[in-house]
């Protein structure tokens, strides 16, 4: 299967689908949330899809590809580490949601780790659809 788009990626469908979640999420914390701590989770969630798409515009060179998974594996940990502050004031009070954010997330980063792998290991510069593309479903399940 050759990837004709960013959305046709695992990685990127994950990440869009949780930037959604947390973006609905944050607007249930309190008030004091709404600029400080919230919109930062807001912003580093959706700085995981759009760095993921960013590479993906950029994959025919290898190391513009990487840094761009990169940069999308510190937001996937930034958000995280959002999370744990979220539930650690008690601003996010719903542990289930805590535990299934935090879960996502470090499942999501697993992912992005293995596709990293994949692109230094198969990356075809020479191609705009290279290996690399046939092989992300396979390594995200494994992640």
């Amino acid at each position: 299967m050759r990837f004709l788009s960013y959305r046709d990626l695992d990685i990127y469908k994950k990440a869009h689908k949780l930037a959604v979640e947390i973006h609905t999420m944050s607007l249930g914390l309190p008030k004091f949330e709404m600029y400080e701590e919230g919109s930062d989770i807001r912003r580093s969630s959706k700085s995981v899809k759009n760095n993921i798409v960013e590479g993906f515009g950029r994959r025919r060179y290898k190391q513009d590809f990487i840094r761009f998974l990169t940069y999308s594996q510190g937001s996937c940990d930034e958000t995280s580490e959002h999370l744990v502050t979220l539930y650690e004031t008690n601003s996010l009070k719903d542990k289930k949601m805590y535990e299934y954010f935090l879960e996502e997330y470090n499942h999501l980063g697993r992912m992005i780790n293995n596709f990293i792998k994949t692109v230094e290991k198969n990356h075809n510069s020479g191609s705009r659809e290279s290996s690399i593309e046939n092989r992300e479903s396979t390594v995200a399940e494994n992640g």
